[in-house]
């Protein structure tokens, strides 16, 4: 990103052109997350699977400890707990800055870097209220099951993806660093 435009737009300009974007998809992504986790738990009990598609995708009602499949959860409770919320920190953190300073400008990252944010809150909220997040997505091809996972941890993949998009797009030697993102 050229230094020059970052310093001529102002926190509160750069904040307003995040906040169009990054509310409504935190929002959009943190409800169907969060709904789709209630309709999940109203309906199976843990460890319960019912095939979707026959070799390939289940619905299934797991409890994840830890962090994305499964890391760190078999620390002890206390120092999972402090990790993976010292984690989470650092992430919402390096995420808004990524937002306001360095990204605010290309539309893909803001996105991306929304989606991940709106998949962090909705984790978060599983470890705040249940001490484990609730994971209930399983891809499978024969007996070789993907970690089950859920809406937040799937925006959370997307965004990724974007972010990473649009960093090497804005990095693209044929964008003379400019950006190369097309602008909304």
């Amino acid at each position: 990103m050229n230094n020059m435009n970052n310093q001529k737009v102002s926190l509160l300009g750069r904040l307003a052109r995040v906040a169009v974007v990054l509310v409504p998809i935190a929002i959009v992504v943190v409800a169907l997350d969060q709904y789709t986790k209630k309709v999940i738990e109203a309906f199976l009990r843990r460890g319960e699977v019912v095939p979707v598609i026959d070799g390939v995708f289940n619905l299934t009602l797991h409890y994840n400890k830890g962090a994305a499949f499964g890391m760190f959860s078999g620390m002890p409770d206390g120092v999972r707990q402090f990790t993976l919320w010292a984690v989470s920190l650092l992430a919402v953190g390096a995420v808004l800055y990524f937002l306001l300073y360095e990204y605010y400008e290309s539309a893909t990252a803001r996105i991306g870097l929304s989606l991940i944010l709106g998949g962090a809150v909705g984790n978060a909220i599983d470890r705040a209220t249940l001490g484990e997040v609730v994971d209930f997505l399983d891809f499978y091809v024969g007996e070789a099951h993907w970690p089950a996972f859920n809406v937040a941890d799937s925006a959370i993949c997307v965004g990724a993806v974007l972010f990473l998009l649009a960093t090497f797009r804005e990095r693209s030697p044929s964008t003379g660093g400019e950006t190369g993102i097309s602008q909304p």
